[in-house]
């Protein structure tokens, strides 16, 4: 398959790909004609299988990427691909294709894209529950889940929304267990 190439629209020689992209508009080699072009990186990439069928709908638009007889709406801004309404993932104000947001997920490279969260809440609910079975290790584990609550209070829970009912649970119970160790220590020092 030939690759694509640009030609100079006054003389039609190929240009250069140094002449890509850059920010001062640079000159035809052949005809000096002063040219400024900016090319996406998908231009040169390989057309995916479902390029082959169907056609535009209006001839002089562009085309998506991925469903050639679809409107192109937008650039996919991580590669330059054009995708249509059905294919656009808006990301904090990006627009990316789907091959783009399936690698960043991959890669971890889409910096607002969360795939997991820590659920602080429920730590610190564990470590005011589970210590109870064995009584002694609440002594570390109370006041541990008391600051773990009010460290982490404003720290995004679930991705799904969740209330603060679990923070409030770990601290009461963490102030229990810490009054409960208070006044088994002021009973036994009284003896």
């Amino acid at each position: 398959m030939k690759s694509p190439s640009i030609d100079c629209p006054k003389c039609a020689l190929p240009l250069e790909w140094q002449s890509f992209n850059t920010p001062d508009m640079t000159r035809c080699p052949s005809c000096a004609t002063p040219l400024r072009v900016e090319i996406f990186p998908a231009f040169f990439g390989d057309p995916p299988a479902s390029e082959a069928a169907g056609s535009l709908a209006v001839d002089n638009e562009s085309g998506c990427y991925f469903h050639p007889q679809k409107k192109a709406i937008i650039p996919c801004a991580l590669c330059g691909r054009f995708i249509c309404s059905l294919c656009d993932i808006e990301l904090s104000g990006q627009h990316v294709c789907p091959s783009c947001f399936e690698t960043g997920q991959k890669k971890h490279k889409i910096e607002t894209l969360e795939n997991h969260r820590v659920l602080y809440d429920d730590i610190a609910l564990a470590l005011s529950i589970i210590p109870m079975i064995f009584i002694w290790p609440t002594i570390a584990t109370a006041p541990a889940s008391i600051y773990l609550s009010i460290r982490h209070w404003k720290s995004p829970t679930s991705i799904i929304p969740r209330t603060k009912v679990r923070f409030f649970v770990a601290i009461f119970l963490s102030l229990f267990q810490i009054t409960g160790w208070v006044i088994l220590i002021s009973y036994l020092a009284t003896l």
